[in-house]
């Protein structure tokens, strides 16, 4: 994310869903509100936020809180609950350009890109990470590789045609030691 904010000027506008601790109300039954934001990160302002309807989700209200942004020309960053083909074509659709998690939330394609990441991995075909990095503080030891891959190097990927904008995926594998725990995920 900061090479493309400090090297090509691009505006990052990080959208998320919180619940807002303490305002459940038990004696009436009333849920905690949960808020959808829309964050430019370089700017650190909140530029809008939509309450998420009871019974329903941050699906639902994404779209919504998007329609009230001029994001044209940003670069859009959603959780994996955001990664939905029609968030995805909304924002194409808005001239700007996206930054999804893919997870467990989409199943066959999470499997074949990891799938294939691993492979790439044991035959040494993988491309060289674009980026490798290691902090530490607050007693852990965090490294992240990145690799940036275009889509054209992966065999065919499940319903990649629907993703409207869709150039490239990102594998970020991470190293976390804290204290005497260690966690590892791709």
């Amino acid at each position: 994310m900061r090479l493309l904010v400090n090297d090509l000027g691009i505006e990052v506008i990080a959208i998320d869903g919180k619940g807002v601790n303490g305002s459940y109300d038990r004696e009436s039954g009333k849920k905690a509100l949960h808020l959808v934001s829309a964050w430019a990160t370089s700017h650190r302002l909140v530029l809008a936020q939509a309450k998420v309807q009871d019974k329903s989700n941050e699906i639902t209200a994404i779209p919504a809180l998007l329609e009230l942004l001029d994001i044209a020309g940003c670069t859009v960053t959603l959780d994996a609950m955001g990664t939905q083909k029609t968030i995805a074509a909304q924002i194409q659709q808005a001239h700007a350009d996206y930054i999804l998690s893919l997870k467990a939330n989409h199943p066959t394609l999470f499997a074949q890109v990891d799938t294939w990441f691993k492979t790439a991995q044991i035959a040494a075909t993988l491309p060289a990470p674009t980026e490798h990095k290691t902090e530490a503080g607050h007693h852990r030891t965090e490294t992240r590789t990145v690799w940036t891959i275009p889509l054209h190097q992966f065999p065919s990927l499940h319903g990649a045609n629907e993703w409207v904008g869709l150039q490239t995926i990102v594998v970020v594998e991470r190293t976390r030691r804290l204290w005497n725990k260690t966690t590892h995920e791709i």
